[in-house]
């Protein structure tokens, strides 16, 4: 199969097993877990934050970040397309208690006066802002690439007016690759990050929430309190310190990929999208002579998988499982769909 589905597909490498087999582990509850510690030490260093913990997964880490950041009662500032608000089940209302306040972007970015204009006043009718949440690269965008001066617009905003700001950075790598921006450049606009080691890096588990040492300190009471800890997780921590030192610059390839079958796709009757907003590994895509579900059932066929995300739309995520020859054959299979 071609399993175009997404990039949480990726299997890890020969080198994550054999660290994984060789790691050395303890009991990371009570912070006695060297390989843990090595990895989170890592992260912070990479994050450009004083201190990270290593959770389970992202929806964990960013749950854990809102948590944190806010209390029952409140609200929080999110684009109105993003993951803590469309995938994570309500769980920011359901374990926080705070009430989203959703706002609709542009490819993922919130206009900075927007924002500014969301934040509530001082008033008993209103639930106060507590916190303001980013994501980088926007997943349901198509995988855009924030603009950093966007970023820092908000961040301006947020400092005015004393809110932290957390960044869904669950593929911050891959913006970083796709501009040429350093990592450390993004996250300087943000207060606490959860970026994720189980998407294009590969590693089979596991994501990285990093801020200030005192966030992190009740992001660690958060964690217990969720189930999210864990003994001797060293285990799967090698693989992500792997994934860290080695995987980072092959995302380019993804991004390549990506743009191989965005210009091919683009070039085929009956299918609406615009190629020039493919910025990393994401293609969606609207086919627009037969029902998306049709499409997805030839595809499959054909030993191609994809994931619909809409009604009417469908997601290509390139991964490291994926390489040049089955994009060409994906290519191919959609024109002869098509035809």
């Amino acid at each position: 199969m071609i399993d175009l589905r997404s990039d949480t597909i990726t299997m890890p490498t020969v080198a994550m097993r054999k660290a994984m087999a060789e790691a050395e582990v303890g009991d990371d509850v009570y912070g006695a877990d060297p390989t843990i510690n090595r990895l989170q030490e890592l992260s912070a260093e990479m994050m450009g934050k004083e201190v990270a913990m290593f959770v389970p997964s992202g929806t964990m880490g960013n749950q854990i970040a809102v948590l944190t950041h806010t209390r029952p009662g409140t609200e929080v500032i999110l684009e109105a397309d993003s993951h803590i608000y469309y995938y994570e089940a309500a769980a920011a209302s359901v374990f926080a208690g705070i009430q989203p306040r959703p706002l609709a972007g542009r490819r993922g970015s919130m206009p900075a006066e927007l924002v500014e204009w969301a934040i509530r006043q001082d008033d008993i009718h209103l639930p106060p802002t507590s916190l303001i949440c980013l994501e980088n690269t926007h997943n349901r965008a198509g995988g855009t690439v924030v603009p950093l001066k966007d970023m820092q617009a908000v961040y301006e905003v947020a400092n005015r007016y004393k809110i932290p700001v957390h960044l869904d950075g669950a593929r911050i790598f891959n913006a970083s690759v796709a501009s040429g921006v350093p990592v450390k450049d993004y996250t300087a606009c943000t207060t606490s990050i959860q970026f994720c080691l189980s998407k294009g890096l590969g590693a089979p588990v596991g994501s990285i929430i990093a801020g200030p040492a005192d966030f992190i300190e009740e992001a660690r009471r958060w964690r217990k309190r969720l189930g999210g800890g864990m003994r001797q997780a060293g285990i799967i921590a090698a693989a992500g310190i792997v994934a860290l030192e080695t995987m980072v610059d092959r995302l380019a390839e993804d991004h390549e990929n990506a743009r191989l079958l965005a210009d091919g796709l683009a070039s085929l009757k009956g299918i609406d999208f615009n190629p020039d907003e493919v910025d990393t590994n994401i293609v969606i895509v609207k086919p627009t002579t037969m029902s998306i579900e049709q499409l997805g059932d030839e595809l499959e066929k054909r030993g191609i998988l994809t994931v619909v995300i809409e009604p009417d739309r469908v997601r290509f995520t390139t991964n490291k499982e994926v390489n040049r020859d089955d994009i060409e054959k994906t290519i191919t299979a959609v024109k002869e769909i098509l035809a």
